[in-house]
């Protein structure tokens, strides 16, 4: 093939490799939260409770949030684009176990694989946006991965269920499908490195975990307590799951419709003032989701906070992400991993608290996401 027919075929592959970047963005999420509406199912074939099903969420969450903390620096020493196709691999090996899983402990630990393997990809598919994206347009290009994320975590639910109707493993055979797909196609370049190999403790820079433990305090205290707004619409207002479920989600679809335009926003507002901007809101709207009397309004309010948690989260990615430093990827790695370990903790934290006095569940979360990202922000002014 003559070089004039070959760029335009090669520009075509890259296209659809910076396509597949935005893609990996909907397999996370959608993979952690798949089994969210099928636990009775599941725990109908395996003669174990709903309950006990459950474990199926937290065995994908807890493998995912910790190898976090490692990955995006170990991916960048390896080559990030032999680790993300090697962890597309695995996840596809992972799924296809679950899909044929024959016991729960099999399938748990399916599922601990599929989360590890998760950990593999999304810092560095963030690491590689940042690295083919002009700095000018880096948040806009974070807001669609975002939105890809919200997406994935959104639709899993509904998905998963309407392939419980022949079969929920039929939803592991789908995912291992598109991981396959993304395998072949790969990254658009490897990450360019300069000087050694990163070490791990260079994503452990004091300016790296101040990020961290806003997203730790910001995802916690408003996407992770999505709990305690059915907890509040079950005993306030009486509503049944199915209610319930379609005001949660609510949460998911303004993220959705609305990362782009955040990322517009950081791009001409700047990342640090925009995340800060962005939990003020929220914890302002959490308030108003504990202690207003009409649901309607607990429903816009909780739709309309899920659009400002996008504002943190985007914002943390873009300034982990244009610090400059050499480990971009262990750096964001970092940010992501306390962001969903602050998930996983909440409820822990936030349900005694409701039980002893549902008002003060809503307000200390309120409170601590009004507080402690201006602090950690603006305190010590991170660069953009």
């Amino acid at each position: 093939m003559s070089p004039v027919k070959s760029a335009p075929v090669d520009k075509s592959r890259s296209r659809v490799r910076v396509a597949a970047l935005y893609a990996g963005g909907f397999l996370g999420p959608f993979g952690g939260a798949m089994t969210a509406s099928v636990l009775p199912e599941v725990g109908g074939d395996f003669g174990v409770p709903a309950g006990t099903a459950a474990a199926t969420l937290t065995g994908y969450l807890v493998p995912f949030a910790l190898l976090m903390l490692v990955s995006g620096t170990l991916g960048e020493r390896w080559g990030a684009r032999r680790t993300v196709r090697v962890a597309y691999a695995v996840y596809v090996l992972a799924s296809a176990l679950c899909a044929v899983s024959w016991s729960f402990p099999v399938l748990m630990g399916g599922r601990a694989v599929q989360g590890a393997a998760n950990a593999f990809t999304t810092p560095l598919l963030l690491a590689a946006i940042a690295a083919v994206t002009p700095k000018a347009r880096l948040g806009r290009a974070l807001g669609v991965f975002a939105s890809m994320q919200a997406a994935g975590q959104t639709s899993a639910p509904l998905l998963g269920g309407l392939a419980a109707e022949a079969s929920w493993r039929w939803a592991f055979v789908g995912a291992a499908v598109v991981a396959a797909a993304l395998a072949v196609v790969g990254l658009p370049a490897d990450l360019p490195r300069e000087g050694e190999r990163p070490r791990l403790r260079s994503a452990w820079r004091a300016r790296t975990l101040r990020l961290a433990a806003v997203g730790f305090v910001a995802w916690g205290c408003l996407g992770g307590v999505s709990f305690l707004v059915a907890l509040r619409l079950g005993d306030t207002f009486g509503f049944g799951a199915g209610q319930r479920g379609l005001v949660l989600t609510g949460f998911g679809l303004v993220g959705i419709f609305t990362a782009r335009l955040t990322g517009w926003a950081i791009d001409r507002f700047g990342a640090r003032r925009w995340a800060v901007f962005g939990a003020a809101v929220g914890g302002v709207l959490l308030v108003g989701v504990g202690v207003l009397p009409s649901v309607v309004a607990v429903g816009a309010l909780w739709a309309a906070a899920g659009a400002f948690s996008q504002a943190v989260i985007v914002g943390l990615n873009a300034l982990a992400l244009s610090s400059g430093d050499a480990n971009r990827g262990g750096a964001v790695s970092v940010v992501q991993s306390l962001r969903f370990l602050g998930g996983a903790v909440a409820p822990v934290a936030f349900v005694p608290l409701y039980h002893l006095d549902p008002v003060s569940a809503f307000l200390v979360p309120a409170g601590l996401v009004l507080a402690v990202p201006p602090v950690l922000l603006l305190g010590r002014r991170p660069r953009r």
